[in-house]
C-alpha cells in the first residue's frame, strides 16, 4: 500500500453524504464540515429549506414519525447511495421512571431508535448494493453510557443505538462498511434552551442555571460546540479512520470515562 499523507485521508471529494437533523446545531455543522472535505452533503430535517440549505446537493423535510415520510426518505438514501451517512436526528425529553409514562416512551423510542433503525437499514442495504466501502455515523449521547434520574426514557434510546452500531459493524464488516457512533456530551446548540427550559421546571432552578452547572461540571472546563461533534464526524468519515468500526467515540470533554 502507498503511503498517503493525513490530508488526502481526509479528503471526501466525490464523495455523497447524508445527514439527518441537518438544520440543528451540530448537524448545520457538520454539513458544512463535509462539504468543505469535498463532499455532496444532502440532508434531512422537519423544517423546510432555508437559507442554510442553498449549499447543499440536495434537502427534504420530513416527520420521522410518519411511516409514509419515512418511507419516502429511505427510498431517497436508496437513490442516493450515499458513501456517508450520519445518523443524527434525534428526541430529547425529560421524565423519570415515577414520571415518563408510555406516550413518551413511544416518542422517543419512535424517533431515536425505530426511525434511527430504519434510516441505518436503508443507508446499509444502498451501500452493499452498490459495493462501496461506506462509513455509517450513529449519534448515541453520554447519557447512552449511564442511567439518568430524570432521564430515562432518552438515555435508554441512546444506550439502544450503541447497541445498534455494534450488531450493524459487525454484520456490514464483510462487505467494506464500518458502523461507529459518537456521543456527544453536553454541547452548546440552540436546543440547550429548551433543555434548559426543562431541568429549570423540574429542579426548581433559574433559568440559564442548569446549562452554567453542567458546563462548569465538564473536566474540560466548559461545553462543547458543535464543531467539536463536526470534527470526530469527518475523521470516522474519513480515511483516517479506515481501520475503526464498532467503536463509539465520546466527544464530552472527558464527562463519561470509558
Amino acid at each position: 500500500m502507498v503511503p498517503t499523507s493525513p490530508q488526502a485521508d481526509l479528503d471526501l471529494t466525490g464523495k455523497v453524504a447524508f445527514v439527518t437533523g441537518s438544520q440543528g446545531g451540530i448537524g448545520q455543522s457538520i454539513v458544512d464540515h463535509l462539504s468543505r472535505l469535498g463532499a455532496q452533503v444532502y440532508g434531512t430535517d422537519l423544517g423546510p429549506a432555508g437559507e442554510d440549505e442553498a449549499g447543499m446537493a440536495g434537502y427534504r423535510a420530513a416527520d420521522l414519525t410518519d411511516d409514509a415520510s419515512l418511507g419516502s426518505l429511505c427510498d431517497w438514501i436508496a437513490d442516493l447511495s450515499p458513501d456517508i451517512f450520519v445518523n443524527n436526528a434525534a428526541l430529547f425529553d425529560l421524565g423519570s421512571v415515577l414520571e415518563a409514562d408510555l406516550a413518551q416512551y413511544d416518542r422517543l423510542f419512535g424517533i431515536n431508535v425505530r426511525s434511527f433503525y430504519a434510516l441505518m437499514q436503508a443507508a446499509a442495504k444502498a451501500m452493499v448494493a452498490a459495493g462501496k466501502k461506506g462509513s455509517i455515523i450513529n449519534f448515541s449521547s453520554q447519557a447512552g453510557h449511564r442511567g439518568e434520574a430524570l432521564v430515562a426514557h432518552y438515555c435508554a434510546t441512546k444506550a439502544a443505538v450503541i447497541s445498534y452500531t455494534q450488531s450493524a459493524a459487525l454484520a456490514l464488516a464483510p462487505h467494506g462498511v464500518r458502523v461507529n457512533a459518537i456521543s456527544p456530551g453536553v454541547v452548546d446548540t440552540p436546543m440547550w434552551k429548551t433543555v434548559d427550559a426543562l431541568f429549570a421546571k423540574a429542579e426548581g432552578l433559574e433559568i440559564g442555571e442548569k446549562k452554567r452547572m453542567v458546563g462548569e461540571a465538564v473536566p474540560l472546563g466548559r461545553m462543547g460546540v458543535p464543531q467539536d461533534v463536526a470534527r470526530a464526524v469527518c475523521f470516522l468519515a474519513s480515511d483516517l479512520s479506515a481501520y475503526m468500526t464498532a467503536q463509539t467515540i465520546g466527544v464530552d470533554g472527558g464527562n463519561v470515562l470509558r
